[in-house]
């Protein structure tokens, strides 16, 4: 195809949200297992694995999720804006974060570590508390803070920039002297990766953009910083055991930007290479369905973990991961595909839709232009 077909949507993002949803239940999947007392130290590559994936994966969501702001506010407008960012963010965040805490209080004998009733309070104010859920706190509370700046305030793409680093740097610096400053700190650490994103917004789109990311050349140029930075990120914070993969982080703060952004750019390269060939659709259907994976994933494979140690006595643990990382994945996209049939949808968002996530346009260049 010698053109680009227009779309407000391009179809690595999906294939990017669906690298970045995997890699967030294998951390999940691997914790579980390892806070459940087995002996994951015998499968060593499983927890390196487990390090190096933890230096990039939730940048490349706040990344991804910059591209759209821009797109978003222009159809909406600030007041719209923010409601369906309520619709489709805040609000499954309180629903499943509630539902969470209470099915782990009912169910606590079986639960690594048991909430009781006062967890209610910490999605207001201590979103870590509550396992995954602090992401779509910080998603809702970071764009709309950006928009407010971006549109209101009228700071330019290099302020923002800067603003967020400082911001990035305060967080380490609360950190490091264990200064608790609750949901504030996810505001401040990742309000640097929405900017970035947002900026290369229009960057992204441009056919000589798409060619170059879609270049393998492109691909084996990022292979070794990749590598290198990966290395190093594993290293230091094994250095550190008991930091929980956050010394580069926290410690290192502007050691860790090159090596984040430099995963991102390698993830992305590959999105962009799956979306030339059209290749993995169903890792396109996972990227569609990320966000409604996340809310449900841990009830989901918690329970099967659970069911099969203690009930099957399978303790294998590559078998466990698989098994429950694939579950962790289909079952909550079918049970969004089924509240879609019985115009249940309100169970993941009040965002008014009667149909699944349109299809992604595949937006591809020519396969044989040189680079």
């Amino acid at each position: 195809m010698n053109s680009i077909n227009k779309s407000k949507r391009q179809s690595w993002v999906d294939y990017a949200r669906g690298i970045a949803i995997i890699l967030v239940l294998y951390r999940h999947v691997f914790e579980g297992i390892k806070n459940s007392g087995l002996p994951v130290e015998k499968y060593l590559y499983l927890e390196h694995s487990n390090i190096i994936f933890f230096s990039f994966r939730m940048p490349l969501f706040f990344i991804v999720s910059g591209i759209f702001v821009a797109a978003s506010f222009s159809k909406r407008g600030m007041e719209q804006f923010i409601k369906t960012k309520m619709k489709t963010i805040l609000y499954p965040y309180f629903a499943w974060g509630c539902l969470q805490i209470t099915l782990q209080i009912i169910f606590s004998k079986y639960v690594n570590n048991p909430p009781d009733a006062t967890s209610y309070l910490y999605l207001l104010y201590l979103p870590r508390e509550i396992e995954q859920f602090w992401y779509l706190y910080a998603l809702f509370n970071v764009t709309v803070l950006y928009v407010i700046l971006k549109y209101k305030v009228g700071l330019n793409s290099w302020q923002h920039i800067v603003l967020g680093l400082v911001m990035f740097y305060i967080s380490a610096w609360c950190y490091q002297r264990n200064i608790i400053i609750g949901f504030l700190g996810d505001i401040l650490h990742y309000y640097v990766f929405i900017a970035f994103g947002d900026i290369i917004n229009k960057f992204m789109k441009k056919p000589e953009t798409i060619k170059w990311f879609q270049s393998w050349k492109l691909f084996f140029i990022l292979l070794i910083p990749f590598i290198v930075t990966q290395s190093y990120f594993l290293y230091a914070n094994m250095q550190f055991p008991n930091s929980k993969y956050q010394h580069v982080e926290y410690f290192q703060p502007f050691l860790f930007l090159p090596i984040s952004m430099t995963g991102c750019a390698f993830i992305i390269s590959i999105s962009f290479l799956f979306q030339r060939y059209g290749k993995a659709n169903w890792l396109r259907v996972l990227g569609k369905h990320s966000l409604y994976i996340y809310v449900a994933h841990v009830l989901v494979f918690a329970s099967v973990r659970v069911f099969m140690i203690r009930v099957l006595h399978i303790t294998n643990i590559p078998v466990l991961m698989f098994i429950c990382i694939f579950l962790g994945l289909l079952v909550p996209v079918l049970m969004y595909k089924l509240s879609v049939k019985l115009n249940m949808q309100w169970i993941f968002t009040l965002e008014d839709k009667n149909t699944e996530p349109a299809p992604t346009k595949v937006v591809t260049v020519n396969s044989n232009a040189k680079i």
